[in-house]
């Protein structure tokens, strides 16, 4: 039976690196995600959750967004309408999507369109709002909104029109090797890949008719943004492991998430099916103020980069990261990445690490290992305060939760009718 396993997820595996991920297209959410047509609804990142149930930060963001798309005109209207249950909630992982932290995302929200060309699938992720006061972190304030009008009504259909100039889309997989070799791992650093996407897109940019001076906001608000690829690169790593997750056999991990409330994973050979469990509180370094009494349990859909190969299991590329996020400094940098090989199917040559004597990174995430083994997936992740409103406070790292893979590993076994 274990054979068989390892036969099963190597197929997994062999997908994820075959996966040919494209930049294609920037469009309201409600174009691509039938599910927003007629109806009021948010998606949301994690696993299921309903909003009274949701952690302040993201109940934040719902308010945003409410007000965004004109349900509401103030704050108790926006919450009145939420606890009244007239707007409904869907996982972004549900339609093919990602967001960060609260992964808020309503129906004129522009998204990013990646295409996994070796399965035809695609996905999509919210743009990035830089830093500050931003709706992934629960601020709603009229800042707030300014700037996603802004994104819906300029940012978003300019990118669009680049991007629909480029003969056959942006090939992700380049970028992505490319910024490796220059300290991202791309979930808490995104510096060299954000400049690398505004070297390539910047002469398509140029060529779109519109007015200068929104032409040089557009590319002055990449060039600030340093997360700006975050959310490129997480539909990237959704698209890939969505494409791998058509095989419904084996024990990698396809997706990794959290709500603020309970950490989410999906293995391949258990489908849609979520196993949960609590979230963990983000260790890390705080900003001038703040404290780990001020901060929210782990959230967002970005654990996806984890999923990937990229992130935290990443970390050796990133040793500039280290000490940001409270890891240390080189030495501990490359231990993090070597422990986590040990609950990996092998490496993805596709994304060689100079700082790791070009070993690719960590490739397939098998629960098997993670239960047998006792390691936890380390998550790189900005921390939110627990409070609706207040922008990020602090950058850490959390571990995924071991119970998430015993429950899965409990339930493949079950299904494949193997009793200890």
């Amino acid at each position: 039976m274990d054979e068989t396993i390892e036969q099963r997820n190597q197929m997994v595996v062999d997908k994820i690196r075959e996966g040919a991920p494209f930049l294609i297209d920037v469009v309201p959410a409600k174009e691509k995600i039938g599910e927003f047509n007629g109806r009021k609804l948010l998606l949301h990142a994690g696993p299921p959750i309903e909003f009274q149930d949701m952690t302040g930060p993201m109940q934040g963001a719902c308010i945003g967004a409410s007000l965004f798309e004109g349900w509401a005109e103030t704050e108790a209207d926006a919450l009145a309408l939420l606890r009244n249950g007239e707007v409904e909630f869907m996982p972004c992982h549900h339609v093919n999507a990602v967001g960060p932290m609260g992964g808020i995302t309503s129906g004129n929200m522009p998204v990013f369109v990646v295409e996994n060309r070796t399965e035809g699938n695609e996905a999509y992720c919210t743009m990035n709002e830089g830093i500050g006061n931003v709706l992934r972190f629960g601020a709603y304030s009229k800042e707030v909104i300014d700037r996603l009008e802004w994104m819906r009504d300029v940012l978003g259909p300019t990118l669009a029109k680049a991007l629909r100039s480029i003969d056959g889309g942006m090939n992700l997989n380049v970028l992505i090797a490319k910024a490796i070799t220059m300290g991202d791992e791309f979930h808490m650093r995104n510096m060299a890949s954000t400049l690398v996407f505004l070297k390539e897109i910047s002469p398509y940019l140029m060529a779109v008719p519109m007015d200068k001076d929104d032409r040089k906001d557009v590319i002055q608000f990449i060039a600030n943004a340093e997360q700006f690829f975050l959310n490129i690169v997480m539909a990237s790593g959704k698209s890939v492991l969505d494409g791998a997750r058509k095989i419904e056999e084996g024990t990698i991990v396809t997706a990794m998430c959290r709500n603020g409330k309970e950490f989410g994973i999906r293995i391949s050979g258990m489908g849609d099916q979520w196993f949960t469990a609590l979230v963990n509180v983000p260790k890390g370094l705080y900003f001038t103020g703040y404290s780990q009494e001020d901060a929210n349990g782990d959230i967002g859909d970005s654990a996806i980069m984890e999923a990937y190969g990229l992130g935290g299991m990443a970390m050796v590329a990133s040793p500039g990261l280290a000490r940001f996020v409270g890891a240390g400094g080189y030495k501990e940098a490359r231990e993090i990445s070597d422990e986590m090989s040990q609950i990996v199917t092998g490496h993805n040559a596709n994304f060689p690490i100079p700082t790791w004597d070009f070993q690719g990174t960590c490739l397939g995430v098998d629960a098997r290992k993670v239960v047998e083994t006792g390691i936890e997936p380390l998550i790189n992740t900005g921390i939110a305060h627990k409070e609706a409103g207040l922008p990020q406070i602090g950058a850490g790292q959390a571990r995924a939760p071991l119970a998430c893979f015993e429950k899965a590993i409990a339930a493949y076994a079950e299904k494949l009718n193997v009793h200890s």
